[in-house]
């Protein structure tokens, strides 16, 4: 594929002026994440009503629900908080300025952020979000080369967009693949799946390589021309580097935040705990962990950072990347809980009605059309790949057992088909606030990606169910 040099004429091609006219649809129409979640309850409360449910049920099962996501709310915060530190540590923060020199034109350095931000998200979906827009801030301080800024804060997003969950960090398969974090009504049903029959299955390793192949493409063509280019100066965002030079001590007591005596010991005390995690889980059993996935981040983050008060630091900086998830996950909490709680007179939810229909259009051979189809929609309602899983395990993986599908496929299928990442605003929150951009900046090239991503990620999971054979569930 030939290379465009910025400062060469070209016009923008169709993908481009698609891409353009979604932005400039986006930049209008398109609400504040909190507006989204706010009419996703609405919408939800008002489906529960339709199927009949009393108001007052459906009040209460909103407030009984709001908080019932805590321990995974403070786990993703955790999360995307250890991303962070670990992406502004100053080791990883010279690695990103290196990175960033690295592209030679505007539309290469889109791209190249598309693929980073990608492969990042393999290891870890956090940090790709913090990771992707800090090299995208990089490449838009060079003036050598015409980024537009837009493009590339969608590329950044690409890694949660596209193929986070054919990584370690996907939230279904996690959760399958540790017990002790599933609910007995989903065990009893799915047993324990082990990650070499989800992420590690080779039709897995190859879709994820398809999907990053597929995005890296319309990335490429999407990127406008030159003309059409609005770089971060020409939106009136500051994206100068951050100082990191860390204030003198002012007194004695503070001595023990500067030296790194206390982050050898906590990091050495650390290390050991993992030593034999590793050694009496193995080492796919303990990134299984959510709290173990997390602990190596947080421990890696101080240990770069050397001093606790430039671990501290970052810390602090991280808080506005996450505020967004603590504000709004407990609303998703009660979406979640109206749509399974709040029954009519007959004991029937909005969920038992989505499940019959589910299962009433499912075959053996449309089952990942059907189901991937489902999760995009209910992603639409409940963006958090573990919370949507936890929701539709049951009742997903019940029609898997009796329509003999395999297991593991279907959690992949089920996880990786969440193209609604790409246009539920939910997950730009951390992006955005370090690119200092809004959701409706850069929605209308993930949209572009969305509208191909849907029908050629359901193709290839219908495809490769047929290379499967049924396994019935493992009990622990």
């Amino acid at each position: 594929m030939a290379v465009t040099d910025d400062a060469s004429p070209r016009e923008d091609g169709w993908l481009a002026r698609t891409a353009l006219k979604f932005t400039a649809w986006a930049e209008r129409w398109f609400p504040d994440a909190f507006v989204f979640v706010g009419l996703a309850v609405a919408i939800v409360a008002l489906a529960a009503l339709l199927n009949g449910a009393p108001p007052l049920v459906v009040a209460k099962s909103f407030g009984d629900g709001f908080w019932s996501l805590v321990l995974f709310t403070m786990q993703l915060a955790v999360m995307m908080i250890g991303g962070y530190v670990l992406a502004v540590a100053p080791p990883v923060e010279r690695g990103i300025e290196w990175l960033a020199s690295i592209p030679r034109t505007g539309r290469g350095a889109v791209v190249f952020i598309g693929a980073v931000a990608m492969l990042v998200s393999m290891l870890n979906w956090a940090m790709s979000l913090i990771f992707g827009a800090l090299l995208a801030r990089a490449c838009a301080r060079r003036t050598d080369i015409h980024m537009d800024y837009r493009a590339a804060g969608a590329a950044a997003y690409l890694g949660v967009g596209a193929t986070w969950a054919f990584g370690i960090g996907s939230a279904a398969a996690q959760f399958q693949a540790n017990p002790t974090g599933l609910p007995a009504s989903i065990l009893n049903v799915t047993g324990i799946i082990p990650l070499t029959q989800t992420i590690f299955l080779w039709q897995s390793l190859l879709t994820g390589a398809l999907f990053f192949i597929m995005s890296i493409a319309i990335a490429w063509w999407s990127v406008p021309s030159r003309g059409s280019t609005l770089r971060a100066q020409d939106m009136g965002v500051d994206v100068s580097l951050d100082a990191r030079d860390l204030d003198p001590p002012s007194r004695p007591g503070e001595w023990l935040e500067y030296s790194p005596i206390l982050t050898i010991a906590l990091v050495a005390l650390g290390g050991m705990w993992l030593v034999q995690e590793f050694a009496t889980r193995g080492l796919i059993g303990g990134i299984s962990n959510l709290n173990t996935y997390n602990f190596i981040f947080i421990m890696m983050g101080l240990l770069l950072h050397w001093r606790p008060r430039s671990f501290l630091a970052a810390v602090q900086k991280s808080v506005p990347s996450v505020g967004g998830v603590l504000v709004q996950f407990p609303f998703y909490g009660g979406i979640a809980a109206i749509l399974t709680n709040a029954t009519n007179a007959a004991g029937v939810s909005v969920t038992d009605q989505m499940a019959h229909a589910f299962a009433s259009l499912a075959t053996q051979s449309t089952y990942t059309i059907v189901m991937g189809l489902y999760s995009i929609i209910l992603g639409l309602f409940i963006p958090a790949g573990g919370a949507r899983w936890i929701l539709a395990a049951s009742h997903v993986m019940q029609a898997a057992n009796d329509l003999k599908v395999h297991l593991g496929w279907a959690v992949q299928a089920f996880n990786a088909v969440t193209m609604s990442n790409l246009i539920n605003p939910f997950f730009m929150l951390p992006l955005l606030g370090v690119l200092r951009l809004k959701p409706r900046d850069i929605v209308g090239y993930t949209f572009l990606q969305f509208l191909w991503h849907v029908p050629i990620g359901l193709f290839l999971f219908w495809l490769f169910a047929h290379t499967l054979t049924y396994m019935p569930p493992v009990m622990p």
